[in-house]
């Protein structure tokens, strides 16, 4: 019966295409029953409608949006709605589960980007996030959603996904009331799922969990929300399955974010207070503000104050990001926008700083965000030493964009003056170096990362110590600390034995280990920091074949036996080579070092000895043969004393040659030494 009733229904469907050309509905509804089971029919390739036949036990009414209809709602975006129609609201989700080709969709089909417009990971606008297939910034868009025939202002803010880039996601989340979670339906929940959950949480934001790429095959919707209950512990009940590919369930996201979402909270009339949750330099126009209205409301032409930096300025332009900049008079409470205001000095607008009126101040500024605390640290130093102005200023600049980005002038006998800079992980140093070389045009020379080492000394003080040249002498220091981090792994079953024993082999002390479903295993770990810096993450993933995914957090501080791993030639200490090791590994870097110096160093007219020293004693040692001339060559027989006589005058030429001569490590050496570093320690 469901077959004839759907066939009639596309019959009187398909007259309709044919007649009604100029007066075609935008909303297209059925409602057939009495029918057992929900049937979807679609019509040719050229058709706008789209039939649902619904038993009417259901009571739900499923209205298919037309694609003309969401683009003409998306044209009046910037039309005034009143603060209870506005939805403030973020992604968040494990790395490639699919959050940015959701935000595509949830762009298109409200009309925010015409289809012409369209590219994949719209809102990736950076190179490399496109080339690498990974959300680096956080990106903020305005959406207008007709929703039970009123207009919605729905503010959405796509985040980054990986561990690296978390802080991203805490500042998106301090501006929304909402997140939705996504969770790949064929992956599961793993680790940075987690996290990003237990962010959201802290910040009492409403989560509505979506079952993304239920269109592939191996997507099994049902064990997946079994797994959200049982780890997470929300209410999968009202779960929303799609595919932000193929466009199934986009109507029913964009409801439920209507729908569930709570409006912000209504205090327009109040002093101006708004969030600045991130910033970046333009050439021409200065500093740019991206905020959010918490209370009162803010006009093109205002004075404005920043209450961190005391500073103030008139806003020139105030607008909306949708997602391309658009300009309005006015934005008030609830409302998402940025600001121009020809800020040319980077320090006068920090991210977390709040935005008031000059005339009108705030009696108290907003909370604004927790300072981001390093991880890794590592070197910056300019290939040429003339560029070292241009790097303090695109330093600056890109920590305007990049607010977990710490740096303090250092200087290498080595590499001369350079930058001693502080990230979140490896990637996001990585990411660092890369925009800096791009965006600023600069060639870089990176160091091996490190970590901060806190040094007990013997008259009772404690030093943080980043860099090796700086650790006090043996005599002075009672103990050196290491930072140490808990790490948690979620893998499938069959890969717990390897990265147990990749985590035994980086010093790890095994803490716990769970199965969070039949076939997903948690092992909880604590690892030394300095140990997690390498290819830790490279080792997890190629041990799992990708199926593990990790997410640490730091714990504090625990003494170890560390010790510093100096490198001397020809009995000269070379400072920029030396590193802070652990006991047990020490023999093996610093055989791995000399050997690669042996080969690096030219050799010279004497005998140079390359040694790897803990204090005073020698641990591994290479030596490189001197360049002789053969003396012999005019002795054509003749007595064994006459040629003894020969070879030992030039001995004591090469001994006094040795005493006075220096020998210099060229710059290749330096950058294949620290390649090396990266690699072994």
């Amino acid at each position: 019966m469901a077959k004839e009733l759907c066939s009639g229904v596309t019959a009187l469907l398909s007259i309709n295409t044919w007649q009604g050309q100029q007066h075609h509905p935008h909303w297209a509804r059925s409602q057939l029953s009495p029918l057992p089971i929900s049937a979807t029919h679609r019509l040719t390739k050229h058709s706008r409608f789209r039939v649902v036949c619904q038993s009417v036990e259901t009571q739900a009414k499923t209205e298919i949006y037309d694609p003309e209809f969401g683009a003409k709602v998306g044209q009046d975006r910037l039309l005034k709605v009143p603060v209870s129609n506005i939805r403030n609201f973020c992604i968040i989700a494990h790395i490639d589960h699919g959050k940015s080709t959701l935000a595509d969709k949830l762009l298109q089909m409200t009309g925010t980007v015409q289809k012409r417009e369209m590219k994949e990971q719209f809102l990736d606008n950076m190179d490399l996030e496109r080339e690498r297939g990974i959300t680096i910034k956080l990106q903020a868009s305005r959406m207008r959603y007709m929703f039970e025939n009123e207009p919605y202002c729905l503010n959405l803010i796509d985040t980054p996904g990986h561990v690296d880039f978390s802080y991203e996601v805490s500042r998106s989340l301090a501006a929304c009331e909402g997140a939705l979670l996504v969770v790949d339906a064929s992956q599961g929940v793993e680790a940075q799922t987690l996290a990003n959950v237990y962010l959201a949480l802290e910040n009492n934001l409403e989560i509505i969990p979506v079952l993304n790429k239920i269109d592939l095959p191996g997507a099994e919707p049902d064990r997946v929300i079994r797994e959200i209950e049982e780890v997470i512990g929300l209410d999968c009940s009202k779960a929303i399955p799609c595919s932000a590919k193929e466009g199934i369930g986009i109507t029913e996201i964009l409801n439920a974010i209507v729908e569930r979402i709570p409006p912000p909270r209504d205090a327009a009339m109040s002093p101006l207070r708004a969030l600045i949750f991130d910033s970046y330099y333009d050439p021409y126009r200065g500093v740019i503000v991206y905020f959010r209205v918490i209370d009162g409301r803010i006009k093109k032409g205002d004075r404005i104050y920043f209450m961190a930096s005391n500073k103030d300025y008139f806003a020139d332009e105030v607008g909306v990001l949708s997602p391309n900049q658009l300009q309005v008079n006015e934005l008030h409470a609830g409302e998402v926008g940025y600001l121009s205001a020809s800020i040319r000095s980077v320090a006068d607008a920090r991210v977390g700083d709040t935005i008031t009126h000059y005339d009108r101040k705030a009696e108290r500024s907003l909370p604004g965000y927790e300072e981001a605390t390093p991880m890794v640290f590592c070197g910056l130093f300019p290939v040429d030493a003339d560029q070292f102005p241009e790097l303090r200023d695109a330093l600056e600049k890109l920590q305007l964009n990049d607010a977990a980005l710490k740096f303090e002038p250092e200087t290498s006998s080595a590499m001369g003056f350079g930058f001693r800079c502080g990230f979140l992980g490896l990637l996001h140093m990585e990411i660092v170096q890369e925009r800096l070389e791009r965006e600023y045009n600069l060639s870089l020379i990176t160091t091996a990362p490190s970590v901060v080492y806190r040094v007990n000394c013997v008259d009772n003080e404690t030093v943080e110590c980043s860099n090796p040249s700086l650790l006090p002498e043996p005599g002075q220091r009672r103990s050196i600390e290491e930072p140490v981090v808990k790490i948690e792994m979620l893998t499938p079953k069959d890969y717990i034995g390897s990265l147990m024993e990749l985590a035994q082999d980086r010093r790890g002390e095994f803490k716990e280990m769970k199965y969070v479903t039949e076939n997903r295993a948690s092992i909880i770990y604590e690892l030394p920091l300095a140990e997690m810096v390498g290819d830790f993450f490279d080792q997890l993933k190629s041990r799992s074949k990708g199926y593990a995914s990790m997410e640490y957090t730091f714990i504090g501080y625990k003494e170890s036996e560390l010790i510093k791993l100096d490198i001397q030639i020809n009995g000269e200490p070379v400072e920029p080579l030396s590193t802070i090791v652990h006991r047990d590994k020490a023999y093996s870097v610093g055989r791995a070092l000399t050997q690669k110096l042996k080969e690096l160093i030219p050799r010279q007219m004497f005998k140079v000895p390359i040694q790897a020293c803990i204090g005073s004693k020698v641990i591994a040692s290479e030596s490189l043969s001197a360049i002789r001339k053969d003396v012999l060559a005019k002795c054509y027989g003749g007595d064994i004393s006459r040629k003894k006589k020969l070879l030992k005058k030039q001995a004591e030429g090469k001994k006094r040659m040795k005493a006075i001569g220096k020998v210099d490590v060229p710059q290749e050496a330096f950058m294949a030494v620290l390649k090396l570093e990266k690699e072994v320690l």
